[in-house]
């Protein structure tokens, strides 16, 4: 007779104490009034900026006419080329000024938040990059003042904003208390456009995701048919871009993590649930087996 008795297994956890895995873009995302700080921070100082930049009229009309004989040097298509497509049709160029006064800001804004809440990893790294091409827009402005092509003689092109309206700017550049008109390169709507897109291509994996670049160039058709900027601004906040971007890299792996980590916790909590009711299960039949298994042992 065996007196021994097999040893007592191990009772199966309970399934409240199985912990469900958190979404690893919740787990990344920044504080959120830190970065309402930062960010309205680096806009306060920004505008401060620009305001500091004006005043220099004539500097500012005298680099106007070097940028335009520099783009006659390149060969660069003419700005008018676009103005006049656009002025075919008085409601075309008034969406046009309407997209130059109200689509820039409110869109980069609205792509922060959204990256910030979806995509958070993704977000850090555009809003640095946004602030880096920033700072050196604000450095250009201070050190290189220009006039807009509007307001350039040579150029000979028509201040869409002041005859068809909307605009965001006086008609008195000098005296202009809400913004700085000699603030022309680089072109913030055009390098933050760009930026946009390149941040959802970046972030999200539709095949359709590629259309997000009609926005920049969108932007690109409009600054430069109201003739607020010139193709050399937009080039400029192309290279400025393009550097920051090689300098500010993405982590890697990010995109797969962030694309799909809403997917893999959902997945991974119904394993959880799944492997509490079989563990539930297995404790039950386990208690059934060990009756006659006793039994057999007393005899």
């Amino acid at each position: 007779m065996d007196s021994r008795t097999e040893p007592a297994e191990a009772e199966p956890e309970p399934a409240a104490a199985i912990r469900r895995p958190s979404p690893p873009s919740t787990a990344a995302r920044p504080p959120l009034v830190r970065e309402l700080l930062l960010v309205v921070g680096l806009f306060v100082v920004y505008k401060v900026g620009r305001q500091l930049a004006d005043g220099h009229t004539a500097e500012a009309f005298r680099n106007a006419n070097r940028v335009w004989d520099w783009e006659r040097t390149l060969h660069l298509p003419g700005e008018g080329s676009v103005q006049g497509a656009l002025l075919h049709s008085d409601t075309v160029v008034h969406l046009a000024n309407t997209y130059y006064a109200t689509v820039h800001f409110p869109a980069t804004v609205a792509f922060l938040v959204w990256m910030y809440l979806r995509r958070p990893v993704h977000y850090v790294w555009a809003r640095r990059v946004l602030a880096a091409v920033t700072a050196a827009a604000l450095a250009l402005h201070l050190t290189f003042p220009l006039a807009p092509p509007r307001l350039l003689a040579a150029a000979g092109l028509v201040d869409t904003g002041q005859v068809y309206g909307p605009t965001v700017y006086g008609a008195h550049p000098a005296t202009d208390e809400m913004a700085n008109q000699f603030a022309a390169m680089p072109s913030l709507h055009f390098g933050w456009a760009l930026m946009v897109a390149i941040g959802l291509i970046a972030a999200t994996r539709s095949r359709l995701r590629w259309l997000w670049l009609l926005h920049p160039l969108l932007t690109l058709v409009v600054i430069v048919g109201t003739a607020n900027h010139y193709w050399l601004d937009a080039i400029v906040a192309t290279a400025l871009l393009g550097i920051a971007l090689a300098v500010i890299r993405l982590p890697r792996g990010a995109g797969a993590t962030e694309a799909h980590g809403l997917v893999a916790a959902d997945e991974a909590s119904d394993e959880a649930d799944g492997a509490a009711g079989n563990s539930g299960g297995a404790g039950g039949a386990g208690e059934k087996e060990s009756v006659p298994e006793l039994v057999g042992a007393r005899r």
